[in-house]
């Protein structure tokens, strides 16, 4: 399963961060997604096809779409 992701769109993970926080936002993307959680700024890197397998849903796209 292919999700389609882009820079600026806020995620919901299935596992809460440490912090409390369900979402992220897209940094980075290529063969590792890059996350900066939303409640206390922690960026973190993920492969792609760990990302797609916690993906819950995507909150907000980016503007522009």
């Amino acid at each position: 399963m292919f999700v389609q992701v882009n820079l600026g769109d806020i995620v919901r993970l299935r596992k809460k961060h440490p912090c409390g926080s369900y979402e992220w936002e897209v940094v980075r993307l290529g063969t590792d997604i890059g996350l900066v959680c939303q409640g206390c700024q922690r960026k973190i890197l993920l492969p792609r096809g760990t990302f797609n397998k916690r993906l819950k849903t995507i909150v907000k796209y980016a503007s522009g779409e």
